[in-house]
């Protein structure tokens, strides 16, 4: 059973693109480098705006190397790309883009939210590409809330939503270049959860809302903690006691770590610094495209 090796609390918001309220939960210069493939994890939100506000999100931006995952809880985000892309994800959807060799996209929300207003939510993890995936074309995984599979115990206390990966005899439909777990459960007053991850993943827990039992000592994770696990042991324990008033809901997310040397700047993930400067080289120069129709 895999122990818990820390407990960190979520920083402060900072304010990213248009104004648009972020907290990175981690970062591979702040406990990325214990979580590979995982470079960063980005909670947008949750925050309510007001009908009419201005466009608030991620306007045109490149990346090379690696891959974003945009899991919506609230909102709708429009996403459109350089490879002539595009699409809207709301709640309870997945974006799986796969950067590759390059792409320019951007991430906005609708005008019918911006019109009508309402509550912002959701998450964005980057996943470092193997080195020889680097520089495969771009690809985007947009998959909608109803094929994705959710799964719920037998005793009905906890359910699984599975987004990468496999639990409760439920697999997951996205396909992902490097092994990887990306679970979102629901522990219900009394609910227990013993998941099984292979010995070699690098794991980590974030508690959404509620609070939670984690680990092999069940040690309990309030809301906006992260937990990193230890990565011996191949089971993850996650339990709600039955006197809890409110559920629990958890983030789960392992991966099988590359042991790869990274090279970062900014959008670009590579493995060498002379593949970065080629990288901002082949931006610069114009080889990423351009979104069709952007100003």
């Amino acid at each position: 059973m895999k122990q818990l090796l820390g407990i960190y609390q979520a920083p402060a918001v900072h304010w990213v693109g248009d104004g648009f309220p972020v907290r990175t939960l981690f970062s591979y210069d702040r406990l990325g480098k214990l979580l590979s493939p995982f470079l960063l994890l980005d909670y947008a939100g949750p925050a309510q705006f007001a009908p009419g506000t201005q466009r608030r999100g991620v306007g045109e931006h490149p990346h090379r190397g690696f891959e974003t995952v945009t899991l919506v809880y609230g909102g709708e985000v429009s996403h459109r790309d350089s490879a002539g892309n595009g699409g809207t994800i709301g709640p309870g959807d997945v974006q799986w883009m796969t950067a590759g060799a390059g792409v320019i996209h951007s991430e906005m929300p609708t005008p019918a939210f911006q019109e009508k207003g309402g509550l912002m939510h959701g998450f964005q993890l980057w996943v470092n590409l193997p080195g020889r995936d680097k520089m495969i074309a771009p690809r985007y995984q947009d998959t909608p809330s109803e094929r994705i599979p959710v799964v719920m115990s037998p005793d009905q206390l906890v359910t699984v939503k599975v987004i990468a990966g496999e639990a409760l005899g439920a697999r997951a439909v996205i396909d992902t270049h490097t092994p990887i777990s990306y679970l979102h459960v629901t522990l219900r007053p009394g609910g227990a959860l013993t998941q099984p991850l292979p010995e070699t993943f690098n794991v980590f827990a974030y508690v959404v809302r509620g609070q939670a039992l984690v680990g092999a000592d069940a040690r309990a994770l309030t809301e906006g903690q992260l937990a990193i696990l230890d990565a011996r042991g191949d089971r993850v324990s996650l339990s709600l006691p039955a006197d809890a008033v409110t559920p629990a809901e958890v983030l789960l997310v392992g991966g099988q770590p590359l042991q790869e040397p990274v090279a970062r700047y900014g959008p670009f993930v590579m493995n060498t610094r002379a593949e970065i400067i080629q990288a901002v080289e082949d931006y610069q120069a114009g080889r990423f495209g351009t979104i069709p129709g952007a100003s």
